[in-house]
């Protein structure tokens, strides 16, 4: 079943920028969220999901229609954990589900320590936390290749080296279509803002271990189960080891929720509601 009702469309003032946000459906709050992705690849699943609940999607600050004032500015989890509270406080229907994936699993984290009355439930999907990996030297270092790579103006270079690192794959047709030739000039100024002054602060954060085993906010780990023995498949299960939380599988790859949404809502909905 899918949602059949309007979505509204707002931004919230933050200090240094503003964030746009989406909000369709009705039901109690539950806010998907991603780092550098925004709202967009989200949609389906807010589809499917706003019979039930009231879906909040934003765009991280630096991405969409997101605005920083000091684009030179980095974009740090603690940050869009404070972008993301006041985009909560900001629609006034109570703390919200936090469902992130990637790097918005990594804000979600930060807003788990930072403002817990926020977020009673976080869906931490895939976290790429490199730094709980005993091979973090090695993962540094290509770290610091793959932004070398972007700064010399190799963009597609820079993109395989990602994939190549986080194990994550993409048809060379589809990687040419994406970042080669010309491209969109917000497509473009939001891989600067990520590779210039995200990745670093989004790769590199150690969270708190004591503040999330000691955060009231109820925290599932989340595994795409076509991601074993992949870079995020490593950081989640040692999120998980270090906070003594078996991780839950979700169907699909990193990307789940855009591959198969319906399966990705039935199995969240499960999820919701065993806990």
């Amino acid at each position: 079943m899918t949602s059949t009702a309007p979505v509204t469309s707002g931004t919230v003032a933050v200090p240094d920028g503003t964030i746009y946000f989406e909000v369709r459906g009705s039901g109690p709050l539950i806010a998907l969220i991603g780092a550098p992705m925004d709202s967009g690849p989200f949609g389906a699943l807010a589809e499917l999901l706003a019979p039930d609940f009231t879906v909040l999607c934003s765009d991280p600050r630096g991405h969409g229609r997101s605005r920083v004032n000091d684009t030179e500015k980095d974009s740090t989890p603690e940050l869009r954990a404070d972008d993301l509270a006041r985009v909560i406080t900001h629609v006034g229907q109570g703390p919200a589900i936090v469902v992130g994936s990637s790097g918005g699993a990594i804000t979600g984290l930060a807003l788990a320590i930072a403002r817990p009355d926020l977020v009673p439930t976080l869906i931490a999907h895939e976290p790429p936390l490199r730094e709980l990996l005993p091979n973090r030297d090695e993962l540094r270092a290509q770290t610091e290749k793959i932004i070398a790579v972007y700064e010399t103006g190799d963009v597609l270079g820079a993109v395989r080296e990602f994939f190549a690192m986080t194990g994550l794959f993409m048809p060379e047709e589809v990687l040419q279509q994406m970042f080669g030739g010309e491209r969109d000039p917000g497509s473009i100024a939001s891989d600067d803002f990520f590779y210039r002054h995200e990745l670093h602060a989004t790769s590199g954060w150690r969270p708190s271990l004591d503040a999330l085993r000691a955060t009231p906010t109820k925290i599932i780990i989340g595994i795409g189960d076509e991601s074993a023995d992949k870079f995020c498949d490593h950081t989640s299960r040692a999120l998980g080891t270090e906070l003594s939380i078996e991780p839950t599988l979700f169907p699909g790859g990193h990307g789940g929720f855009m591959e198969q949404p319906d399966a990705f809502a039935k199995r969240l909905r499960e999820i919701l509601e065993a806990n």
